[in-house]
């Protein structure tokens, strides 16, 4: 499926072929050209082999529980959230200040009105989901690409037309805690990373010492992560770079009897494959799950649930996520991820911006 720039507007990448000029979702040519097609042989597989795979009967107890969790990211060296408000948010990352739009800080700015003049880069335009903007410069023109760290991982920030910049550090969390399972285990880890996006997760992954498989339907996201691997020097870590769509990748996955140890899976609210295929998460991410669940390892150390954009509570993926772990034991955590303001010295503890849910099985 369409992998990501789907978080109210991810890069069209994750999964090609969307119509990002139309709200409807439907091509200038497809409105005048009415005929129908036959759809393309991977297209008819892949849609029959989902048709046909049913959600399993789980029986046992369902895990235990922990909620609400609220997972918080606080500054770094290349990225803090210096200020937001007003429906925007001043950020650093590495050596750029950029303001963004942020729907969700409904508060007025802490910081006076010439600290969020001092910016490098500006998102502007249509930031609806379906829309493209564009950004300004006030200071100067700048490049495409700059770099940055996190985690110990170099790659590349991308000022894209759907806003983002290639990272989305509220994922530190999960990603500090993936590489602690990683390089404290005794054995060799295998993590499977579902709407990988640019890599980032997939090479801390990588350099913490587990074998990764990343998957997105982008050819764009992909090639960004190939760029970004070379970039961290990780070129000889076991790293698979799959461009296809995710449901289809595993159910093969599936029939093969392959498991990870550790699954990420951070799927958009509505996404294009490849070959066409249509994926909405209230739809979709019940199956998907249920498939996870059978991916897993028999000695696995987490599956986790990332979701954005989305009008929902947490209680939602929350119990969709117990249920499918039913008799699996462990237990299951639930809540927000956030994102703390830091202030203009990258010290000071300001006002929680909340960006998306999360669920997490892990076992007890």
């Amino acid at each position: 499926m369409k992998q990501k720039e789907n978080r109210n507007g991810k890069m069209p990448g994750p999964g090609a072929a969307s119509d990002r000029g139309r709200k409807d979702g439907r091509s200038k040519k497809a409105a005048v050209t009415p005929q129908k097609k036959s759809a393309p042989p991977e297209k008819i597989e892949s849609s029959a082999a989902v048709a046909e795979r049913i959600l399993s009967q789980r029986q046992g107890p369902v895990p235990q529980e922990r909620v609400p969790i609220i997972l918080e990211t606080a500054g770094e060296k290349d990225f803090n959230l210096i200020d937001s408000g007003n429906g925007l948010k001043l950020e650093q990352y590495g050596d750029y200040l950029i303001v963004r739009p942020e729907a969700q800080a409904l508060w007025q700015p802490s910081l006076p009105a010439h600290m969020w003049e001092k910016v490098d880069a500006v998102f502007t335009g249509d930031v609806d989901e379906e829309g493209t903007g564009r950004w300004r410069f006030p200071r100067q023109a700048l490049g495409e690409t700059w770099p940055l760290q996190l985690l110990g991982v170099d790659f590349l920030g991308r000022f894209t037309s759907f806003r983002h910049v290639g990272v989305f550090p509220e994922q530190l969390v999960h990603w500090r805690w993936m590489s602690e399972q990683i390089e404290q285990s005794r054995r060799p880890l295998k993590v499977l990373n579902l709407f990988g996006y640019t890599g980032v997760a997939s090479l801390v992954a990588a350099a913490a010492g587990a074998e990764v498989t990343h998957v997105d339907a982008s050819k764009k996201a992909i090639g960004w992560a190939r760029e970004n691997q070379a970039l961290s020097g990780l070129d000889k870590k076991p790293i698979r770079w799959i461009c296809e769509d995710a449901m289809k990748f595993i159910l093969r996955e599936e029939r093969r009897g392959h498991r990870y140890d550790i699954i990420l899976t951070d799927p958009p609210k509505f996404g294009r494959g490849p070959n066409g295929e249509v994926w909405h998460l209230f739809e979709h991410l019940p199956l998907m799950l249920d498939i996870c669940r059978n991916l897993l390892d028999p000695k696995a150390l987490g599956l986790v649930l990332t979701a954005y954009s989305i009008r929902a509570s947490f209680y939602s993926i929350h119990e969709l996520m117990r249920e499918t772990m039913r008799g699996a034991g462990g237990v299951v955590e639930s809540g927000e991820l956030v994102i703390r303001e830091t202030g203009a010295d990258g010290n000071s503890r300001g006002r929680a911006l909340s960006t998306s849910l999360f669920s997490r099985w892990v076992p007890a």
